[in-house]
């Protein structure tokens, strides 16, 4: 029976669990806050890998453009705590090294999804009230 998945995907699937409960449990900072990890990047020798998060208080329209950088400042800082945990959690022999970046796919996929709301909205508007659009 062939293998479904590679070793590397079924490891960055167990890491990106592992490492969403460090980042819950362990992490303390406050510049973290409510940090979601929304996928892992690992390469083939497991050795490196790049972990994508998301900032649940970014997603309010009153963030400061900082808290990014803070965050992932953070988590950078506390990669080689993050990796200690992470050897013990998963007992692999080689513990890839951490690199974290910021995954703005969700804030872009609320964006087209109120672009096409608002596209839908006029459309419906123009379809009711035909001629007020040619007279502006």
């Amino acid at each position: 029976m062939a293998k479904e998945f590679s070793r590397s995907q079924r490891v960055s699937q167990e890491m990106q669990k592992e490492i969403a409960l460090i980042l819950q449990r362990e992490i303390k900072d406050p510049r973290v806050g409510m940090a979601t990890v929304s996928g892992i990047e690992l390469s083939r020798d497991l050795a490196y890998a790049k972990v994508f998060v998301t900032f649940l208080n970014v997603l309010t329209d009153n963030a400061d453009p900082d808290t990014v950088k803070n965050g992932i400042k953070a988590l950078q800082d506390a990669s080689g705590y993050i990796r200690t945990l992470l050897g013990k959690a998963m007992r692999l022999r080689i513990v890839p090294e951490l690199t974290f970046a910021y995954d703005n796919s969700l804030i872009e996929g609320m964006r087209m999804s109120n672009l096409v709301t608002n596209v839908i909205k006029n459309d419906v508007e123009r379809q009711v009230n035909p001629g007020s659009d040619e007279e502006k």
